[in-house]
C-alpha cells in the first residue's frame, strides 16, 4: 500500500476529510510525518509509527507506541493546553495519528534557535516549570500509571538504545550504567515524556509545544529533565562560543524545575537527574542514536572524556556538574 493511500484511508477512518495535498516532513529516525492539507479544514500533522528505526544500527520498537503519544498529549491538554498540539485523530489499527499543524513561521524548533545562537534563557526555565508542572499532576496516580505501563515499549526505545547499547562499547562504566538502568525500570514516580529534547519541543509565541511523546512511560521524571538538560552540554561542544548562554540556560532550567518539585524532596531528584546526564551524555556519542552534529574526533573524543570522569566521579547535583563542565567546555 502507498503512502497516500494509507493517509488518505486513516483520514477517512478518523472522519478527517480527504487529503488534498500531502508533503513530507523531518520526522526523525522513529516515524512518518506528513503535512496534510484537507479542504475546508485547517492543515494537519499526520505521524505513523515504524517498526524499524531509521538508523545505522538495528532498533526497533512496537509500533502501538504511537498509541501512548496521543494518550500523553492528551493528558497534558487537561493540565495546559497550549503545551500541546490538539489531537484532532486516531487510527490505531495503523498506528497513526492526526494532530494540528503549528507553522515555523510561529513555532520554531528550540533546536534551530538555539544553533543559531538565538539563546533565549527564560525559554529554558519555561521548558523547566511546564515539565515539573506535569510531574506533578501526575506524580503518586495510579490511574496514569496503569494508562502509562509501557516499560516494554521505554526499554526498546530509551534504556536500550541509549544506556545499554552504551554500556556495551564502555565496559569501564558499564556496571554503573547497568544500575542505572534496573533503578530507571523499576521507578513508579510520575509521568515521563521520555523524547524531551530541543529538537522536540517548538518555541510559541505562549511558551513550549511539546512534540513526540511515544516514549510516555510511567517511571522516574528524573530521566526528562537529563535528557533536556544534556543538550546544553551538546550545544556547548557543537557552538563553545555561546557556552556561556547553554549555562545560562542549563540554570534557569535547573531553578525553575527544582522549584515546582513538590512530589518528593528537591535534592533527591537533583542528585539523580545529575547521576544519570554524563550517562545520557555519553551515549549520544556512542549510543544507538548519536547527535548528527558531533563530527569530527576530537569533540566525540572530549563528549567521551567529560562523560567518563563524571559517570566515575558522580557530580553531587546539578550545579555542581555546571561549574565543573561549562567552563572547560568554553576553553575548547
Amino acid at each position: 500500500m502507498s503512502d497516500d493511500t494509507d493517509i488518505a484511508e486513516a483520514l477517512a477512518a478518523m472522519g478527517l476529510g480527504a487529503p488534498a495535498k500531502t508533503t513530507r516532513l523531518s520526522g526523525g529516525v522513529s516515524c512518518d510525518v506528513w503535512r496534510v492539507d484537507v479542504a475546508g479544514r485547517r492543515a494537519a500533522v499526520v505521524k505513523r509509527a515504524l517498526p524499524k528505526l531509521r538508523v545505522t544500527a538495528d532498533w526497533r520498537a512496537p509500533p502501538e507506541r504511537a498509541a501512548a503519544e496521543v494518550a500523553w498529549f492528551r493528558l497534558v491538554a487537561g493540565i495546559e493546553p497550549r503545551w500541546v498540539p490538539a489531537v484532532l485523530g486516531e487510527d490505531r489499527a495503523r498506528h497513526m495519528f492526526a494532530m494540528e499543524y503549528l507553522p515555523p513561521e510561529t513555532h520554531p524548533v528550540w533546536k534551530a534557535e538555539m544553533a543559531a545562537g538565538r539563546v533565549d534563557v527564560d525559554f529554558a526555565a519555561d521548558v523547566g516549570t511546564a515539565l515539573a508542572t506535569i510531574h506533578a499532576a501526575t506524580a503518586g496516580r495510579s490511574d496514569v500509571a496503569t494508562t502509562f505501563d509501557n516499560g516494554a515499549q521505554f526499554h526498546a526505545l530509551r534504556l536500550e538504545p541509549y544506556l545499554l547499547f552504551t554500556a556495551d562499547k564502555h565496559p569501564f562504566v558499564a556496571g554503573a550504567i547497568r544500575d542505572e538502568v534496573a533503578r530507571i525500570a523499576a521507578a513508579r514516580i510520575a509521568l515521563m515524556q521520555g523524547d524531551i529534547s530541543p529538537k522536540n519541543i517548538l518555541s510559541g509565541p505562549s511558551g513550549p509545544v511539546f512534540l513526540d511523546a511515544e516514549t510516555a512511560c510511567y517511571g522516574d521524571p528524573a530521566f526528562d529533565v537529563a535528557f533536556c538538560m544534556n543538550h546544553f552540554l551538546l550545544k556547548a561542544v557543537w557552538h563553545p562560543e555561546w557556552t556561556d548562554l547553554y549555562a545560562q540556560s542549563f540554570e534557569a532550567m535547573r531553578a525553575a524545575y527544582l522549584d515546582g518539585v513538590v512530589w518528593e524532596n528537591p535534592v533527591e531528584i537533583d542528585r539523580r537527574v545529575a547521576r544519570l546526564l554524563p550517562m545520557l551524555f555519553l551515549a549520544r556519542a556512542d549510543g544507538k542514536s548519536p547527535v548528527e552534529y558531533l563530527t569530527d574526533d576530537e569533540s566525540r573524543a572530549f563528549v567521551r572524556g567529560a562523560a567518563m570522569q563524571m559517570i566515575v566521579e558522580p557530580p553531587a547535583n546539578l550545579a555542581v556538574l555546571a561549574e565543573s563542565y561549562f567552563p572547560v567546555a568554553a576553553q575548547r
